[in-house]
């Protein structure tokens, strides 16, 4: 179950602290059914999370002003674990970062960064994911676990 939002002093509510695992039907239910400008940026992420499964990407993780309150979030952010993927079987896609990950954006509507990259130049993006940007705090972040088709924890 996801948790409901809290209030650490920045823009919007967000998750509180912690990794929190859902599923695609438990994700798009919480963040998607509010209005049509989610429900189209739950779709690219859908559409993306598959593609990344069929590689044989076991989790990803979600971040974003999607997994906020804010009403029209502009994107979403996913950082996925590259343990057992298979090059071959990646899109290219998903390891273009030109102009600002446009190629991604525009098929997604969102941002893919593999996991175990630097985010900042001082730590990983599933470090960087749980630290807020107005505040510093730390705060939730959604996990997606493809093991056996079942929420699994680390």
């Amino acid at each position: 179950m996801i948790p409901e939002f809290v209030d650490i002093g920045g823009h919007w509510k967000v998750l509180p602290a912690g990794i929190h695992y859902a599923t695609l039907e438990e994700i798009e239910l919480r963040f998607a059914t509010t209005n049509k400008h989610r429900k189209q940026l739950f779709s690219g992420f859908k559409m993306g999370a598959m593609a990344l499964q069929k590689a044989g990407c076991r989790k990803i993780f979600l971040d974003g002003s999607f997994v906020t309150e804010k009403p029209v979030p502009g994107d979403f952010d996913v950082c996925w674990d590259s343990m057992g993927v298979n090059p071959a079987k990646l899109d290219p896609v998903f390891l273009d970062f030109k102009n600002r990950r446009k190629k991604q954006k525009a098929r997604f509507h969102g941002e893919f960064f593999p996991s175990s990259c630097c985010a900042d130049g001082k730590c990983f993006f599933l470090d960087y994911f749980q630290i807020d940007k107005y505040t510093g705090s730390a705060k939730g972040i959604i996990c997606l676990s493809f093991l056996s088709g079942k929420k699994k924890r680390v």
